[in-house]
Parts: C-alpha cells; sequence; structure tokens
C-alpha cells in the first residue's frame, strides 16, 4: 500500500494558508477599546458609554415543524459495497405537542360534564336493522293484525249493542213482555250500521204474555231493512214472519179475565182436539166448543157447539161475546201484521203472521218506534 501524492508546490485551493498573515481585504486600523478609560482619569467619572451596536435585523420566524409521517418507513434491503452493513434509516421521535388543559369550573370545582355520548347506533340504523330481519317483520306484521283485529272487535260489539237495544225497546213496547234479539253473524252488524240495511234480525219474547193474552209466546224472523228515511217513514222492512204460541193454559186464564162468565159459564178447563181442530171450554155446568179461524186478517174463536145445565143452546147467543174477546186480542197489530194460518195442537193454538214491504213508523205515528 503506498501513500498518494501531496499536492503540487505553489499556490493551491488544497494547500493551507500561511500562519500569522492577516486575510485578504482593506487593512484594519487599531480602535482603542471604548471601556477602558484613559490613564489618570479619576475613578467616579461618568459611566462608560456602550459600544456602539448596529440595528438589529428582525429575526425571521422560525419554520414550524413538520410532525414525522404517521406511515411506517420502509428499508430497502442493499446490500453495502464490499459486504458492508447497509445504512439503516432511523424515524425520528414523534415530538409530543402542548396538551390542552382540562376545563374547569369557575368556582374551583369537578370540570362541566360534557353532552352524554352516543349509545350505540342512531335509530336510522336500529329501524333498519329491524326491517331486514326476517324474525322482527314477523312480529311486526302479527302485532299490527293483532291491534286491528281487536280493534274491529270491539267496535262489532259495541255495535251489536246498540243495535240490540233500538230493536229490544220498540219490541217490548209493542208486544209488552220482556224479548231477546240477535242478530245474523255475518255480514257484521258493524257493516250493517253503516250501510244502513240488515239482513237478519230474530226476536224472541219472554212467554209471559203478548199484550193482554196470557201465557202467549211470540217468535219473530225479519229480513231487509232498509233504514233509508222517507217522508213519513224511518224505512221499510222488506219481510216479518211471525209465530204465536197460545198454552191451553194461558187460554183458560184470559177467558177468566176477560169474560168471567160466559153466557152463565164459569171457565174451569181448556181442551184442544187436534183431529178437528176445535178448543173445548168447559164450566162446572155448560161446555163450549169454539173453532179458531182467521177472519179478514186476524183470529177468531167460531162456536160450534154450546151446552148449557142440561139444554142445548144455540151459538149465535154466545159468539158476539167471543168475537168482542179476539178483537181485542189483534187489533192495532203494528206494521200491517196480519195473520195467515192458525192450527189446533195438542197444548194449545199456534198462529202465523206476516208483513211484506211494511213501512217503519215515525214516532208521531207510533211512539213504540222512536229509537229506531
Amino acid at each position: 500500500m503506498t501513500t498518494p501524492p501531496g499536492p503540487p508546490p505553489g499556490d493551491s485551493p488544497w494547500s493551507r494558508p500561511p500562519q500569522n498573515v492577516p486575510p485578504h481585504g482593506p487593512p484594519q486600523h487599531n480602535v482603542p477599546p471604548q471601556n477602558v478609560p484613559p490613564r489618570g482619569t479619576p475613578p467616579h467619572s461618568a459611566p462608560p458609554q456602550p459600544p456602539h451596536q448596529p440595528p438589529q435585523q428582525p429575526v425571521p420566524p422560525a419554520r414550524p415543524v413538520e410532525p414525522p409521517s404517521q406511515s411506517a418507513t420502509r428499508q430497502m434491503n442493499v446490500t453495502g459495497r464490499g459486504g458492508e452493513t447497509p445504512t439503516r434509516q432511523i424515524t425520528p421521535p414523534r415530538t409530543p405537542g402542548p396538551q390542552p388543559e382540562p376545563a374547569t369550573d369557575p368556582d374551583g370545582g369537578q370540570p362541566p360534564a360534557g353532552p352524554p355520548p352516543a349509545n350505540g347506533k342512531g335509530l336510522g340504523a336500529k329501524l333498519r336493522g329491524l326491517l331486514t330481519d326476517p324474525v322482527s317483520i314477523l312480529l311486526i306484521v302479527v302485532t299490527v293484525i293483532a291491534l286491528v283485529a281487536a280493534g274491529v272487535i270491539g267496535a262489532e260489539l259495541y255495535a251489536r249493542h246498540v243495535a240490540n237495544s233500538k230493536v229490544s225497546t220498540a219490541a217490548q213496547c209493542e208486544i209488552q213482555d220482556g224479548v231477546q234479539v240477535s242478530f245474523g253473524v255475518t255480514p257484521p252488524v258493524l257493516w250493517q250500521h253503516f250501510t244502513g240495511r240488515y239482513t237478519n234480525i230474530v226476536i224472541h219474547s219472554d212467554g209471559a204474555r203478548v199484550r193482554h193474552a196470557k201465557d202467549m209466546t211470540v217468535d219473530i224472523q225479519i229480513s231487509d231493512v232498509d233504514l233509508t228515511p222517507t217522508a213519513d217513514a224511518k224505512g221499510t222492512i222488506g219481510t216479518l214472519e211471525a209465530a204465536i204460541t197460545w198454552t191451553t193454559t194461558g187460554i183458560k186464564e184470559t177467558v177468566e179475565s176477560e169474560i168471567p162468565i160466559l153466557g152463565g159459564l164459569a171457565v174451569k178447563s181448556v181442551k184442544t182436539n187436534p183431529n178437528d181442530g176445535t178448543v173445548e171450554l168447559k164450566g162446572t155446568f155448560s161446555t163450549i166448543v169454539a173453532k179458531p179461524t182467521v177472519t179478514n186478517g186476524g183470529f177468531g174463536l167460531e162456536v160450534v157447539k154450546f151446552d148449557g145445565l142440561g139444554l142445548t143452546l144455540p151459538r149465535e147467543s154466545i159468539q158476539s161475546m167471543l168475537d168482542g174477546f179476539t178483537k181485542d186480542l189483534t187489533k192495532d197489530y203494528p206494521l200491517g201484521i196480519k195473520a195467515d194460518s192458525v192450527e189446533v195442537t195438542d197444548n194449545g193454538v199456534v198462529a202465523r203472521l206476516s208483513t211484506h214491504n211494511a213501512a217503519i213508523p215515525t214516532s208521531t205515528n207510533n211512539p213504540c218506534f222512536a229509537d229506531i
């Protein structure tokens, strides 16, 4: 190994400057120091003046230190020359910035509480989660259907209660007995109420009496009711059919109360004969045999035979009393109801009545229909 040659002789930019040689430039003059007083100056003389300083130049603002990159420094495996270890780049440590001081209460207490943190996801995200979950959708649908069904059922029950109350009031006023009213299952009464058309109404009396007739039961079937009002009616009834059942006991009690002595005969018992369709009124000394009939849309009792005191008397003597009795029982039937037929059974008499396209009277014409 050899030593490399030095620089050539002479002036060279690589040669060292000579020692004790002033640098190039104008000659410098010796300036006496300003802070040292000359000899012979008293010690308590004027204070020395500060040396003259040139005006200071404005200092430019310091360049802000940029924070180091957050991304990781990538190292490249580069092998140095001759097997040397590659240079490793060192990431400068992060300089922590100024930390904000926590807010304090002016009174020296705890710092004021900030807004509460958000609890999980927002409302929109929760709704979207419910709408995308099949189980949640099924539960929502079932709940809505249950609520709607409960509301409809409640409204239907209330509509039936109101309709039953109005029809019962009118029927009790005419029959003068307790009644039970029922409506058909379909269509719902709520729907019939909104349309004003009722398809099927059934009325059944308690059987104590029908007006003056004791122990009489009536069953009424009403259909096609239209509550469209007119000038002199509240609506119309398409069809009304009634079946009246009058027991032998009721016939006896009614005759005793309405005509206690019929032609000098005190009625003690009543017997029906289905074979010939007659009713036998038997007293202590005499017997009347009468046949129920339909006359001019009403009912009558036609005297077939009368025996009294061992003598056979003509039927005309007591027929007028029986006509008056039946007329009082069947007069002033509402809605134009007429008798259709009468039948004698083992236990009494069954009569059938009906009317069609009957006008529902106003409260002025018939107070019993005031609530309809």
